[in-house]
C-alpha cells in the first residue's frame, strides 16, 4: 500500500494506443494518477470526461493526467474516442499495479483512487473512495495542488 510521502511505484503499462508508457516518462513534472473501476460505466464516464474538460487547468497548474483501469488496451481505446480523450488511460489488466498502489478491491477492480504524484516521484495527495459509485470532483483535487 502506498501512502502521502511514499515514492510513488513505477510501472509500464500500455495506453490506448499500445504506446508503453512509465510513470517514469512524467520525471520533473507533477502527475495526476487516476485509477478508476471500470470504462463505459455512468460515475467513470463521467469522471474521465470532467478531466477532460479541465484538462488545460491540470496542464497550467503542470499537471499530467493518467488514467488507469483494469480494462484491456481496447477497451481503453474505444472509451477514449467515445469521449474524445486525448490523455493516456492505462491498461492495467494483470492488476499488478492496481495492488502495488493498495487499490485493488476483493471484486477484483480498483477502487476509484487519486494520487498526486510531485516532479521527483513522491506521492503528495491520495484520496480513495471506498463506494465506487462516487468520486471526488476535481476542485477537490485543485485544492490539493495548492
Amino acid at each position: 500500500m502506498t501512502n502521502v510521502g511514499d515514492n510513488a511505484p513505477n510501472f509500464t503499462l500500455k495506453d490506448q494506443d499500445l504506446n508503453e508508457v512509465s510513470l517514469e516518462n512524467f520525471k520533473g513534472k507533477k502527475v495526476l494518477l487516476a485509477f478508476y473501476p471500470f470504462a463505459f460505466s455512468p460515475v467513470c464516464s463521467d469522471e474521465l470526461a470532467c478531466f477532460k474538460n479541465d484538462l488545460s487547468q491540470f496542464r497550467q497548474k503542470g499537471v499530467e493526467v493518467v488514467g488507469i483501469s483494469i480494462d484491456s488496451h481496447w477497451t481503453q481505446k474505444a472509451f477514449a474516442n467515445s469521449l474524445g480523450i486525448e490523455y493516456p488511460l492505462l491498461s492495467d489488466f494483470d492488476k499488478h499495479i492496481s495492488k502495488k498502489y493498495g487499490v485493488l478491491r476483493q471484486e477484483g477492480f480498483s477502487n476509484r483512487a487519486y494520487f498526486i504524484i510531485n516532479e521527483h516521484g513522491k506521492i503528495t495527495f491520495k484520496h480513495v473512495m471506498e463506494n465506487p459509485a462516487t468520486k471526488l470532483d476535481d476542485d477537490g483535487l485543485f485544492e490539493a495542488l495548492k
